[in-house]
């Protein structure tokens, strides 16, 4: 190991390499940009996630935006080195051998993190098993069961194995690898001579652990039936699974509720954004949720034309990316060039994945988000005679989407194909596109070269969200639901602007959201971006300085070591 570690950071996707497709969207993305901030900052972490051998999915698109999926093969071999050690775990009456890949998470400042792949592709394990750890997010309840175990139990084990016995702290990066507190409990009765139940068993467990809870969604929280848990963990792990589900501490509605046995059991909880931690203090009342909003990696995701500017004006900004404040001085052609260069990078990868070819004096918005109900992909082609309309009096329009669905989300299919019928009814009058699977490559060249992002979840859905973060990195402002980290990061008409009010923690209305986003392009973006160059301008250096310098994962790993890692 690079370092000796004193925190695992235990993840169940973590987006590593471009070749290494260990993710699925944002969660992943964040804790692999997390991960480099460590590394960066010298911080004794080690990461543990599963190795995904056939990756989340490869996303083709039908002609009327029928979702097209096919597993993403990669070989483990090709990029890691297999870590020397191999732990069991049993499931379901049969022991899964686990082993483990090693990735190398290099710094900036020349220091590294390592993070641990567990695989169960292992010659002694049963056919079923030597899958449990191939696909990310597939398969059914029984398959994701097991994966957890794997994460949370062969996480540990694993850490043991390969002898890192100074772990002080374990962050469980959502509830997924919550059954770690099972084998923590489980290790601790066992040293001690104690009951699993035992109070001083269960306290020193919350004294070493630390949760992040990512989505307010109930689908983001994994929730099993109790006889189904019996039957597939081993019985000196089921001792404090008994004595919650005695309690209900963990329980919900009589099924085990994996946030909630990860709440119970955490010395610090957090929320990624500040409307995020209220709304989950609501939620799992009374559990004390504090908030740490999330951040993007500044080098990681700043466009070369960018990074360029930046290391003239601002040396230094990839270890200290607050000195990103200072782009308010920056002379506002060279912001407007190096963008301009981003810009045309996105439209030549449009003409390569669709054929159709954009306008580059034309505002270009940017949408690109997981295709959730929620996130609405639909609201900004809502009202095609309307859109239509401002783009003839205005100045043109012209939109790029992207967004993968999960594969048993109908919900987020019907969001593409409806895109797609508004793509149709709009032809002629607004271009519009729809980019195949989005991933880092895609999502760095969207992120950069949009004149505007945008952002239309139903509040309060969106616990955070990041690419707005990423986008404000490249000086591109977002247009976006006062909801998640926008917030905290919207000053309005100077580094991006609203749609609609702060209405409090009620959904946000369909029609409402999308008549205040149309208002806001009429009379403020379009308005601005084709009649104020010079204050467009501003509004893109802001969106740097202001955004860019504080939504970035060094300042949020630095909040973690102080207030979760090493604080009191």
């Amino acid at each position: 190991m690079p370092q000796t570690p004193q925190i695992a950071y235990f993840t169940m996707e973590a987006a590593l390499d471009l070749g290494m497709p260990t993710y699925s969207g944002g969660l992943g993305v964040l804790a692999g940009d997390a991960l480099l901030s460590a590394a960066d900052l010298g911080v004794p972490m080690v990461g543990v996630t599963l190795v995904h051998r056939r990756g989340y999915f490869t996303q083709g698109l039908g002609a009327r935006g029928e979702q097209i999926e096919t597993p993403t093969e990669w070989r483990p071999s090709a990029h890691l080195e297999p870590a020397p050690a191999v732990v069991e775990v049993g499931l379901h009456g049969r022991r899964v051998v686990v082993g483990a890949w090693r990735c190398v998470v290099h710094g900036a400042t020349g220091r590294e993190v390592s993070v641990l792949l567990l695989d169960t592709d292992h010659a002694d394990n049963h056919p079923e098993d030597r899958r449990i750890t191939d696909s990310l997010y597939g398969g059914d309840e029984r398959d994701r069961l097991r994966q957890e175990a794997v994460l949370g139990i062969g996480g540990v084990r694993m850490l043991r194995a390969l002898g890192l016995s100074g772990i002080r702290r374990f962050h469980m990066n959502v509830g997924h690898a919550a059954l770690l507190t099972l084998e923590l409990a489980r290790e601790s009765a066992a040293s001690r001579g104690l009951a699993a139940t035992d109070p001083r068993v269960l306290r020193e467990v919350r004294s070493r652990c630390v949760f992040t809870t990512h989505t307010p969604v109930p689908a983001g929280h994994d929730r099993f039936d109790p006889e189904r848990v019996r039957e597939a963990l081993e019985p000196e792990l089921l001792r404090p699974f008994e004595g919650f589900a005695r309690a209900s501490a963990a329980m919900d509605e009589g099924r085990l509720n994996l946030t909630r046995l990860a709440l119970s059991l955490s010395r610090y909880v957090n929320g990624v954004s500040r409307r995020h931690a209220e709304v989950s203090r609501r939620i799992f009342a009374p559990a004390a949720v504090d908030s740490i909003t999330n951040g993007v990696h500044a080098g990681r995701w700043t466009s070369p034309a960018m990074a360029r500017v930046f290391d003239r004006h601002v040396p230094g900004w990839q270890q200290e990316p607050s000195l990103l404040r200072r782009a308010m001085a920056i002379p506002g052609d060279e912001v407007w060039e190096a963008h301009a260069t981003a810009k045309r990078r996105l439209l030549d990868t449009v003409r390569q994945l669709t054929g159709e070819t954009l306008d580059p004096a034309a505002i270009t918005l940017g949408f690109a988000r997981r295709a959730a109900t929620y996130k609405r992909h639909h609201l900004l082609l809502s009202d095609p005679a309307r859109l239509g309309a401002m783009s003839d009096r205005l100045g043109p329009v012209q939109v790029v989407f992207a967004g993968k669905s999960h594969p048993r989300d109908g919900g987020g299919k019907d969001e593409i194909r409806r895109v797609f019928e508004a793509i149709g009814a709009l032809r002629g009058r607004v271009r519009a596109v729809f980019l195949p699977n989005y991933d880092m490559a895609l999502g760095a060249i969207m992120t950069a070269g949009s004149d505007v992002w945008v952002n239309t979840p139903r509040a309060p859905l969106e616990a955070s969200g990041t690419s707005g973060m990423k986008a404000a990195l490249n000086g591109v402002p977002s247009l976006s639901v006062l909801d998640g980290w926008w917030l905290e990061g919207c000053v309005e008409g100077v580094t991006g602007w609203a749609i609609g009010t702060d209405r409090g923690v009620g959904e946000g209305d369909d029609s409402r959201d999308a008549a205040d986003l149309f208002d806001a392009l009429e009379r403020r973006v379009l308005p601005t971006y084709y009649g104020d160059r010079e204050r467009f301008v501003g509004v893109m250096r802001h969106a740097i300085g202001v955004n860019g310098a504080y939504f970035n994962t060094h300042r949020m790993v630095q909040e973690y070591v102080a207030k979760a890692y090493f604080g009191a």
